[in-house]
């Protein structure tokens, strides 16, 4: 009789130690939001992403009640990779920070990435495009979220060039994101029948592009695919419309937000296809949360900060979920569980730290379509997940077994 209780000590010792190895370390998750504040891409990502990310945090707090404190700090990585990834360095080893996300500008991801490998933490990016993070650049601490150049391209080219735009001319951003957005471009536009006639590389970020569009209006192309993004593709549309470029060529953005729609206005836009990984309009979920996004933000969000908002609910669930905030279990946990929520059906992280989900291909209403404020895509297809990114038989990650 004398055993039975020894015994329950002995269990209840054991249960307390298996708890004290799953705690998450000093009691507090830090998420550190490094953005575009000020620039060329602060309108998609910069403070709506931190918004996004504050959002994220206060409704796991009060739907999850978790046993530790969630805190967030943000900076301006003005998008240089060498500030993002010394301010990631400092946060990590100073402020304590465990997950360093949102990232756009692909140089800053792809400098952050490697501070995340060498520190052992997480990285969760949504604003950044270039493939090079799930392929040559890829390790196993890295979510890319939102979108990424294979998906876009995959989505505009392919619709433009099956409607009869066959001959290419590429206004390419210099940097990484550029180079990979035009040769995804340029991929689907061969492998659809079409052809590219050449090229050209702009500054990043740049605010005249005269020189550039002159050599895309004598090119003979049809189409002059934007390999830019954010003030970049904004301006390029602003001087191709003043130089007439447009009633004689059509303009395809490759990668294009709901924030350049409205900062062009319809007149510019209307009937351009673009591909994008969340529409604020989509269905009641979408609504519900946009809506609660504009009361505070007064835009409507952009994919980039829709996505954010869903990669930080799934990392705090991941730590809930397994009481730890330890970098290679909670990335065990979010690879295993499903993404379920407004920005993502079924959508799920591979090997390749890919989180693959459905895409859309959409098209700009006109003035006469748009019934209300913000009112500015019709969907034209559903990219189905698997389509929709860079297939893992063609991944150049290591990580990825062949």
């Amino acid at each position: 009789m004398k055993l039975k209780p020894i015994a329950q000590a002995v269990g209840l010792s054991l249960l307390l130690a298996s708890a004290a190895q799953a705690q998450v370390s000093d009691g507090v998750v830090k998420i550190g939001v490094l953005t575009d504040l000020s620039g060329t891409y602060s309108d998609l990502a910069g403070p709506g992403a931190v918004l996004a990310t504050k959002m994220a945090i206060d409704d796991f707090v009060a739907a999850e009640k978790p046993s530790f404190k969630v805190e967030m700090v943000a900076a301006d990585h003005q998008n240089k990779g060498d500030i993002a990834a010394n301010k990631a360095r400092e946060w990590v080893e100073r402020d304590k920070v465990d997950v360093l996300t949102e990232l756009v500008t692909s140089s800053t991801a792809l400098a952050v990435q490697k501070i995340g490998k060498e520190k052992n933490k997480l990285v969760l990016i949504n604003g950044a495009g270039s493939t090079a993070i799930t392929n040559e650049a890829c390790n196993d601490v890295t979510v890319h979220w939102a979108y990424d150049t294979f998906a876009v391209a995959n989505g505009t080219a392919k619709a433009v060039t099956k409607a009869g735009g066959k001959k290419w001319f590429f206004l390419t951003a210099d940097y990484a994101f550029g180079h990979a957005l035009e040769k995804d471009a340029s991929d689907v536009v061969k492998a659809n029948g079409g052809e590219v006639v050449g090229g050209v590389r702009h500054p990043f970020p740049t605010s005249d592009f005269s020189s550039f569009l002159l050599k895309a209006q004598s090119s003979g192309a049809q189409i002059i695919g934007l390999a830019n993004a954010g003030g970049d593709t904004i301006n390029s549309i602003k001087q191709a419309a003043e130089f007439g470029i447009t009633g004689k060529q059509q303009l395809a953005g490759l990668l294009m937000f709901i924030t350049d729609i409205h900062s062009l206005g319809l007149k510019t836009t209307q009937n351009m296809y673009l591909t994008e990984g969340f529409y604020w309009d989509l269905n009641d979920q979408t609504r519900a949360w946009s809506k609660r996004f504009f009361d505070q933000h007064k835009r409507m969000p952009t994919m980039v900060q829709a996505g954010q908002y869903s990669s930080t609910m799934h990392y705090l669930k991941a730590v809930k979920a397994i009481n730890s905030d330890d970098t290679a279990k909670v990335m065990a946990q979010m690879k295993k569980t499903p993404v379920n929520d407004f920005f993502a059906k079924n959508g799920s992280i591979r090997d390749d730290g890919r989180m693959v989900h459905d895409m859309y291909l959409m098209q700009v209403k006109t003035s006469a379509e748009s019934k209300t404020p913000w009112d500015y895509y019709k969907v034209k297809a559903t990219i189905p997940a698997a389509e929709a990114f860079q297939p893992l038989s063609a991944s150049r990650c290591p990580l990825v077994k062949k």
